[in-house]
Formats: C-alpha cells, structure tokens, sequence
C-alpha cells in the first residue's frame, strides 16, 4: 500500500511509547499516510509518570523541519510539545518559511501523571505566536483552562473558553471533554460561524495514555488526505474511541492506547 499524503510531526518523545512523537507516528502509519518527524525534547517516562525531560537545541529544531521539509514537502503539520520560549520561537521561524496550511496545534502542557512540561513564559508566547498560524487547535480541559484562565465545569464553559481562544487569533478550536465527569464524552468543535458536539460512549479505564496526541496526529492524517476540518475531526474522535476500546492494558499507571485498532493484518503475516 502507498501513503496517502505525508505529516510532519513537531513534538516530544515519549520513551514507554504512549504519547509524544511515538503515538504520533504510530496514529499516521496506522491511518495510511507518511511520517516525518522534528524531536523537540526527549522524555524519560513511563506509565507511571515522567522522570525527566532533555531539551533539544532549538536551532537543530529548526532545521530539522526545514531540511525535511525542502526534500519531501508535508501536507499538514501536527505540532506537539513546545516546552520553552525558544523552541517556540524556532518552530514559529521555521513555519514561516515552509508554508504550509493544514497546521494542526496540540497544546501539550501538562502530563497524563500531572507532570509539567511548559513554562509560564512559554504559555504566552503560544497565544501570541503560534495559535494565529494554526488551522486547528486541540486542547484538552486542564489545557484550556490554563490559556483561557477560565474555569471550566460544563460543556457551556468549554464553549465560552473556546470561543475566547478564537478572539486570541485561533480559526478552528476542538475542545476535548474527556476531563469532565459526564455520562458521554463531548468534544465540541467551535470557530466563528460554527459549534459542533461529538458525543461519544465514555470506556472506563485507566488506559487513556496520550490520547491527546493520537487525536491531533489523526485529525492532521485526514486533513492531509483532502477531508474538510470538521469530518476531519469527527474521523479522528472515531479512531481514538475505538483504540480506547481496545485497551492494551500495559504498565502499572496511565497506560497505553491501541494505535492498530484500525489496521488488517494480511494473512500471510499471521
């Protein structure tokens, strides 16, 4: 089978394979497309939380996109963890020449554990810099909270802060719901002329690690393949329920999810 489009991802390792830039490329390979990738910082860290994190050097960020990019060019970008003012500023430089539209932002800032993985100072330069150039910007709750400075108990709430990111410089916002403690899951999809709610069945289980990533990775796949923004998200919602569904039921914390939920094994392979 040949990809259908090619992702560049910017963001973390995950080193138990969860989140970050594994669950990344894992998501875009499993949905038939290529990945590339710009290591922002290595996280040493399993289930049970993170031990550590190693800063890349920003300039070597910056080219890593842009050597990349020059010989195969992406069709979207999933931009993940950016964890300090200069990163930041190094991808923003970085997207400036390479152009491309279909930009998916993940704003990861804290840890399925609780870890914290962004600055203050950071915080700010995201709405400042890099939400304007986004398509797409997926937080979760603890993340909206933090750019909005807005409590948020109720679906209600998570359409108030979204609408708040959009008045920051964001075009699409997909505020994921799996923080609040509802019956049924609803991300809620919201720009200027349009809110949508996914609901979906909520699986009780421990094993939610790196959903976040999966989502936005996934929702950057169907955008690179042609599908308009909101079917984009609905497909992408779809494929992390059913890797939810499928619980690996790895590691004694936060595990996994099952990033092949959605491919065939050939026979012969068996």
């Amino acid at each position: 089978m040949k990809p259908k489009s090619k992702v560049l991802i910017i963001a973390g390792s995950d080193s138990s394979g969860g989140a970050g830039v594994q669950a990344d490329i894992k998501t875009v390979t499993s949905l038939g497309s290529y990945a590339m990738t710009a290591v922002t910082a290595i996280t040493i860290q399993n289930t049970t939380g993170v031990k550590s994190i190693i800063s890349i050097n920003p300039e070597e960020i910056y080219n890593q996109i842009i050597f990349t990019s020059k010989d195969i060019r992406p069709n979207a970008i999933k931009i993940g963890m950016l964890h300090s003012v200069n990163v930041i500023k190094s991808v923003s430089r970085a997207l400036n020449q390479i152009k491309v539209k279909n930009i998916i932002l993940d704003p990861v800032m804290v840890a399925k554990g609780g870890a914290k993985l962004i600055d203050v100072k950071a915080v700010g330069l995201l709405k400042s810099k890099l939400i304007k150039k986004a398509l797409l910007v997926t937080p979760n709750i603890p993340e909206m909270e933090i750019l909005t400075h807005t409590q948020i108990k109720t679906k209600e709430d998570m359409i108030l802060a979204a609408k708040k990111l959009i008045e920051y410089g964001a075009k699409n916002v997909m505020i994921k719901g799996g923080h609040l403690k509802t019956k049924f899951v609803n991300d809620i999809f919201v720009n200027r002329k349009n809110i949508k709610i996914f609901k979906s069945k909520r699986y009780e289980t421990q094993n939610t690690h790196g959903t976040g990533c999966t989502l936005s990775s996934a929702i950057a796949t169907f955008l690179s393949c042609g599908k308009p923004i909101k079917k984009s998200c609905e497909l992408g919602i779809k494929y992390v329920n059913l890797a939810i569904k499928s619980n690996p039921n790895y590691g004694k914390g936060h595990g996994p999810i099952n990033h092949l939920n959605s491919v065939i094994i050939n026979k012969k392979f068996k």
